[in-house]
């Protein structure tokens, strides 16, 4: 190679470099930055409804906004404006964690302590049980700990199962089991600590994959469609309307030389919404506390109509309403 074609070699190597970094950095000012405002008059809590860890929120059809905590009772249902309407499940509910609804106004509990998921109606009346109560397995007819489920309109069911196995479970409109996949691992399709799934409109599944620090996509029959690494640790996942994913957790931490969950405690507390090719569209950074308008190890999160975002966190034992700024 002559001088001269190194030379050009090289110069062509440099404005790709620069094209490429150019690139980056426009990507990187095209994420927005979200600013939010504590609302600290909510909710009014009266004395019956007590907190303790809170690891799930919700907001219905009709804008109701669902807390799953562990304390008595388990269930507690607010309005936008904070007041108090129900609370229910202290025979049914050992150990909260996510809560979801299906097309006709029925809410789905994921409980840890019993090992199952349940269909109730917004009343609390009992409708149905996936897996066996107070019996751990990984078989078609037991789960352990689970941790979140997503119902499609067709009322398929998946379930993120969970803190006990590593898989996926699919069971049918009738609560009849279909299959499972995953296993732990590092691997496409392997989980370590699947914590909370979604389904987009065209029925796609999105599981926070919490302890490899990544989401993972899937078709509903199992197949693998992508990873989203690099971002962030997911705890829980939430998507609207327009298919916009928002995921709550912390950045990224080290494995290296850690047992168990590398991810605790978490180093910050964040808010992404992500579109469903896995790029950052908006972030928000939490203030760490225990005091109003900070949180303590975020774990669940929702959003309403209006834009607004209601978080729970673990120790810090409570749900908080934030508005957006400006509004």
């Amino acid at each position: 190679m002559s001088a001269w074609t190194r030379r050009l070699a090289l110069v062509m190597f440099a404005v790709m470099v620069g094209a490429g970094l150019q690139a980056r950095s426009e990507d990187a000012q095209k994420v927005q930055t979200l600013r939010f405002v504590a609302d600290k008059s909510w909710p009014t809590r009266p004395a019956e409804a007590s907190w303790g860890q809170t690891s799930g929120v919700a907001v219905d059809a009709k804008g109701l906004v669902w807390v799953f905590t562990r304390a008595e009772p388990p269930v507690q249902v607010y309005d936008a404006s904070g007041t108090y309407v129900r609370g229910w499940g202290q025979k049914e509910i050992k150990s909260a964690h996510y809560l979801r609804f299906d097309r006709e106004g029925n809410v789905w509990l994921a409980d840890i302590g019993t090992h199952t998921v349940m269909q109730f109606t917004p009343e609390g009346k009992l409708l149905r049980t996936l897996g066996t109560t107070g019996q751990a397995g990984c078989d078609e007819t037991h789960l352990n700990k689970p941790t979140d489920m997503v119902v499609l309109p067709s009322g398929e069911v998946f379930v993120t199962d969970g803190y006990g196995n590593s898989r996926i479970v699919h069971f049918d409109k009738d609560g009849k089991f279909v299959k499972a996949w995953g296993k732990k691992g590092l691997g496409p399709g392997e989980f370590d600590l699947p914590h909370s799934i979604v389904a987009d409109s065209k029925g796609r599944l999105y599981v926070a994959d919490r302890t490899n620090q990544r989401v993972q996509v899937f078709e509903q029959d199992g197949t693998f469609v992508a990873q989203w690494k690099d971002t962030m640790i997911p705890w829980g996942l939430w998507i609207t309307d327009k298919d916009e994913i928002w995921a709550c957790g912390s950045s990224l931490m080290s494995r290296e030389g850690k047992k168990g969950y590398a991810e605790l405690p978490p180093v910050d507390q964040l808010v992404i919404r992500f579109d469903t090719a896995g790029r950052v569209l908006a972030r928000a950074e939490l203030p760490r506390g225990r005091q109003p308008g900070q949180v303590d190890w975020l774990h669940g999160m929702a959003l309403d109509a209006k834009g607004n975002l209601y978080v729970c966190d673990i120790q810090g034992k409570r749900a908080q309403k934030f508005a957006p700024a400006g509004q």
